[in-house]
C-alpha cells in the first residue's frame, strides 16, 4: 500500500508536537479531560445540582471514612452531590474563561492592526489606551463595576473580556507592521486589495500561531481573576455553580468538611497549570530564538 503524503499544515503539526516533554503531555491531557467535561456535563452528571438533602449533608468524598459510593466526593452543605457540582463548575469557568479569551483576542487584533495600518494619531492615541490598561489595577475595576452595575453571567463575562486585551494589541501591532514590510504584503496592496482584505485573509494567518499561545497564557489567567471574583460573590451566581464560588460557598464549612474547599481548589489548580505548561511549550517551540524547551 502507498504511504499517503502529509499535507503542509499536517506537517506543522507534526513537527510542533515532536518531542512534547512529560510533563506538557500529562498537561495536554487534563485539559482534554477538562473540555470533555464541559461538552458531555448532562450525560455524565449523576444528580441535578439543585436538589438537596440534608440528611445527607457534609458527607465525606468515598475514599474518606463514612464516605459512600452514592455521592463519591461526598456532599455539600445543602446535601448537594459534590460531583455533579463539580462537573457543572467546570463548564461553566472554562466558558466564561473561553468566551472572555475570545473577546480580549477580538479587541486586542482589531486594535492592533488598526494602530499597524493607521499609524499617526491613531496610532498613539490607541498606545495610550494599551498603556493605560497595563496600569490599571484590573480587579479593583471588576469590582466597581459589578458592584455599580450588579451583577449577570453577560456582564461578569464581557467585563473578563477586557482583561489582557492590551498584551494581545501590542503584539498584533508589532506583528502586523513587520508583516506589512514583507513581499506578499505589499504584492497585495499593489493589486489594489482593501485593508480588510490584506489584514483578514493575508496578514492574520501569518500571525495566528503567536496570537494563538497568547491566548493560551492569557486564559488561565482569566480563569483564575473568575475564581478570584466569584469567591468574593461577585462573579457567577446561584443556582448556577462556578469552581470559585464552590470554594467560596465551602469556606465556613473548611475544618468541618474541607474537601469541599480543596477539590475544586485542586481543579482550579491543576486547570491553570496545565494551561500555562502548554502555552509556554508553545511559545517556545514556534519562537526559533528560544534556548530551551520546557
Amino acid at each position: 500500500m502507498k504511504q499517503g503524503r502529509l499535507t503542509p499544515s499536517a506537517r506543522g503539526r507534526v513537527k510542533i508536537l515532536r518531542g512534547c516533554p512529560p510533563s506538557v503531555a500529562v498537561a495536554i491531557g487534563w485539559i482534554l479531560l477538562m473540555g470533555f467535561v464541559a461538552v458531555s456535563v448532562d450525560f455524565i452528571s449523576p444528580f441535578d445540582i439543585k436538589m438537596t438533602d440534608l440528611r445527607a449533608r457534609l458527607l465525606p468524598p468515598v475514599f474518606l471514612e463514612g464516605g459512600n459510593w452514592k455521592h463519591i466526593l461526598g456532599t455539600d452543605q445543602l446535601g448537594r452531590d459534590t460531583l455533579s457540582r463539580l462537573i457543572y463548575s467546570i463548564r461553566t469557568s472554562m466558558t466564561i474563561g473561553l468566551i472572555s479569551t475570545l473577546i480580549a483576542a477580538s479587541i486586542g487584533i482589531t486594535l492592533g492592526f488598526l494602530a499597524a495600518h493607521a499609524r499617526g494619531r491613531t496610532e498613539q492615541v490607541i498606545l495610550m489606551l494599551i498603556d493605560a490598561q497595563a496600569a490599571m489595577p484590573f480587579i479593583i475595576v471588576a469590582l466597581a463595576v459589578l458592584a455599580f452595575f450588579g451583577n449577570n453571567l453577560f456582564l461578569f463575562t464581557v467585563l473578563l473580556g477586557f482583561y489582557g486585551w492590551e498584551r494581545i494589541a501590542r503584539l498584533v501591532r508589532g506583528l502586523a507592521m513587520s508583516a506589512n514590510e514583507q513581499g506578499f504584503t505589499i504584492a497585495v496592496k499593489d493589486l489594489g486589495a482593501s485593508p480588510v482584505r490584506i489584514y483578514g485573509l493575508h496578514v492574520l494567518p501569518n500571525v495566528a500561531s503567536s496570537l494563538i499561545v497568547a491566548m493560551t497564557l492569557n486564559l488561565p489567567e482569566v480563569i483564575l481573576l473568575e475564581t478570584g471574583l466569584s469567591f468574593l460573590g461577585l462573579g457567577v451566581q446561584p443556582p448556577l455553580s462556578s469552581l470559585g464560588n464552590m470554594v467560596g460557598a465551602a469556606r465556613d464549612f473548611l475544618e468541618r468538611a474541607p474537601s469541599l474547599v480543596l477539590i475544586p481548589s485542586l481543579v482550579i489548580m491543576l486547570t491553570a497549570l496545565s494551561i500555562s505548561f502548554v502555552g509556554d511549550w508553545l511559545r517556545d517551540r514556534t519562537n526559533p530564538n528560544a534556548t530551551s524547551n520546557r
